[in-house]
Parts: C-alpha cells; structure tokens; sequence
C-alpha cells in the first residue's frame, strides 16, 4: 500500500481495494505494460489522480479505450468524495470488461463499463461534460472520436495524457483542427503532459 497525497482515508481505501484486484488480474490479462506493475502507484493511480486537479467538480465523464482502469476507474473512485458525477468507461475487450465491472463493484466507484467500440460510442452516450484517454491514439485520431460530443456541447473538455513526442502531435492535428489548448507539466513524468483542449471544431 502506498498513501495517495490529498485523498480522503475512505478513498485511500478504494484505491487500495482496486490496486489489490489490479495486480491479482494482471497475472492472467495484460492490463499493462508488465515492466510498470512495480511502479503502478505512482505510473498509473497518481498519474489518473492529475486529471481531477485539472478538472476539479462532480462532472460526467467518458473514458476512451478504458482497459486497465486507468484514468477511467481511478476518476470514477475519486468521484465518490462528492457523491455525484459519473464515468462512462468505453471498452470492447471483453476480458477487460469483466475487470472494470468488477473493479466498479469492489470499490462501489461511480461508473458504467459500455461494451462498445469507440467509433461508434457516440451513438450510445450523449456529451459529456470531459473526455479522457489514456494511451489511445494520436490527437488527430482522438479529435474524430470526439467531434460528435463536441459538436453536442460546446463547453466540452478532453484531458488526455500524452508523453514526449506531443508537441508533433499538436502539429499536425491543427492542419485539420481548431482547439484551445493548455498544457499541464504532469507531476510524475518529467517528459509527459496532460492536454486540456476545449472549443474542438474541424476547420
């Protein structure tokens, strides 16, 4: 166990419960990288815990490509404190499905796992208030799923995680997209960031 700086005692304990179910399904599905599981408290729950300081409020959230949980199920955990808000974690993998579910259940986090493809998930789930993605795609790519939410509610914010190289990817997403953009120093990579963008519109 490893105490999380500015989390309730109660949410400490649900972010044990999920470390402790992690580790136990990762011995039979990759859920990560194998080499980071030694690293999971700062690598994976400290660095999900970063995008509720960047978007502090009960809001309602979707998260893209869910798999391990991360940020999608660290978020839904976090979101406990205020009894309100919610994520809608979007995962096709089946096994992985079967995780988050169980991950949802032994923390009572406050989230849904939608078997669905992300390409069609806007068909399912109405806008949100943020999206987030954690080691998905290129903004390029990303900004095709989100442009039917965007579209829905003009105040939308992505949050998404990206490492070193996402200064090219801001390059090259704005030959065919208009975003506003903050960047934020992530508080555990030195070389990666998280990007907030909002007003997303196709040029």
């Amino acid at each position: 166990m490893k105490e999380v700086v500015d989390v309730s005692r109660e949410t400490q304990q649900k972010l044990n419960v999920f470390v402790d179910l992690f580790r136990k399904w990762a011995r039979t599905i990759n859920l990560v990288a194998p080499s980071t599981l030694d690293e999971i408290w700062d690598r994976h729950v400290r660095d999900s815990l970063q995008l509720q300081s960047i978007l502090k409020g009960p809001n309602r959230w979707i998260d893209l490509g869910s798999g391990g949980g991360f940020p999608g199920i660290i978020t839904a955990i976090a979101l406990t404190e205020y009894g309100a808000g919610w994520v809608d974690l979007v995962e096709s993998n089946k096994k992985k499905c079967s995780f988050l579910r169980m991950a949802l259940a032994e923390t009572q986090a406050r989230g849904t796992v939608h078997p669905i493809r992300i390409e069609s998930a806007h068909e399912t789930l109405s806008a949100p208030d943020a999206i987030s993605a954690r080691a998905l795609a290129e903004l390029d790519i990303l900004f095709d799923y989100c442009e039917p939410w965007a579209i829905s509610n003009e105040k939308l914010r992505l949050i998404l995680h990206k490492g070193r190289d996402y200064q090219a990817e801001i390059n090259k997403a704005r030959g065919r997209w208009q975003f506003d953009l903050i960047v934020h120093q992530s508080i555990v990579e030195t070389d990666s960031v998280i990007l907030e963008i909002s007003s997303l519109k196709r040029r």
